[in-house]
């Protein structure tokens, strides 16, 4: 009776009776990131948490003030629309970018005429900070100057930002603008390495262009897929600079946004200890959802064939 030996077992074994020997990187080239991770990330974070768990106006030192400020984010509606909102203009997000990304991959990896070229200019807007585009598309969607004043036909009174839907609306397209092509590139590259052995095999089949992509590239791409969507979560979740300069919350508080809401607490009214208790939940919020994006798609199973090489 023979079993099937894990490939991964059978090269370290074929290298050990050739005499080579499997070399694995040390700590000591993980050192520097992981000392950059500690600093800038789980060090801030602990900070966050203690100061939730404090009253500070950000003169003198922090109070401790117990289970106030979670006690009170309980309490607050504008707390709970946040999130909400949040949740909303992530999903929309999702929805928009991936689709448009996995055809303008798909379509960047191949070897038409002028791929090159169209592809650059259309990179262009990733080469931007948030700050620039939404200072860009405030000016372009200006009620009395903008696009929308020239164009009444087609936005109504022009005023874009004085409707919640309207805004949210603006805010999933200017973040599909910027960063859509960021996503294209990932998969553009994920199609490349798709074996082109696989098409060929279909179009032998009688499979035509649509059907190769709904059976081969797709599939290929699942991956590639979850990766991107677990980025847009996290992004979409912690978007700010863009609520910042295009709607500032508003209509009321139609797009507070947590992130948004945490800088109005934190920066706007003093209040440093309910401003942290606000970023602990955006970060668990994001966390959360991104652990069942993982476990739901069974991605924390998935193992590359080349892995311990």
């Amino acid at each position: 009776m023979t079993t099937s030996a894990d490939p991964r077992v059978e090269r370290r074994r074929s290298a050990r009776r050739s005499g080579a020997a499997v070399a694995r990187p040390g700590f000591v080239w993980a050192a520097p990131a992981t000392l950059f991770f500690l600093l800038f990330a789980v060090v801030p974070l602990i900070l966050v948490a203690v100061l939730s768990f404090t009253s500070w106006d950000g003169l003198g030192a922090p109070q401790y003030a117990g289970l106030d400020n979670w006690k009170a984010l309980i309490h607050d509606h504008t707390m709970i629309q946040s999130l909400w909102l949040s949740v909303l203009i992530t999903v929309l997000g999702v929805a928009v970018q991936t689709p448009l990304s996995i055809l303008l991959g798909v379509w960047a990896a191949g070897h038409q005429r002028n791929r090159a070229v169209l592809s650059a200019v259309y990179f262009v807007p990733l080469l931007l900070s948030a700050t620039a585009v939404s200072i860009l598309w405030r000016a372009l969607l200006d009620p009395n100057f903008g696009v929308p004043a020239q164009a009444r036909w087609l936005f109504g009174d022009g005023n874009l930002f004085g409707r919640q839907a309207s805004a949210i609306g603006v805010l999933v397209f200017v973040g599909a603008w910027q960063y859509t092509p960021f996503h294209t590139l990932i998969y553009q590259g994920a199609a490349r390495a798709i074996p082109q052995v696989l098409y060929q095999a279909a179009e032998i089949d009688g499979a035509g262009t649509v059907r190769q992509f709904w059976h081969i590239t797709l599939p290929q791409l699942r991956n590639t897929m979850i990766t991107s969507m677990i980025l847009m979560v996290v992004g979409g979740l912690t978007t700010f600079d863009t609520v910042l300069i295009l709607t500032q919350g508003g209509p009321g508080t139609d797009t507070t946004i947590s992130a948004y809401y945490m800088y109005e607490q934190a920066f706007k009214s003093f209040d440093f200890g309910g401003g942290s208790a606000i970023a602990l939940v955006l970060v668990l919020v994001a966390t959360v959802i991104s652990l069942v994006v993982v476990k739901v798609s069974g991605y924390d199973k998935m193992r590359s064939s080349s892995e311990g090489l």
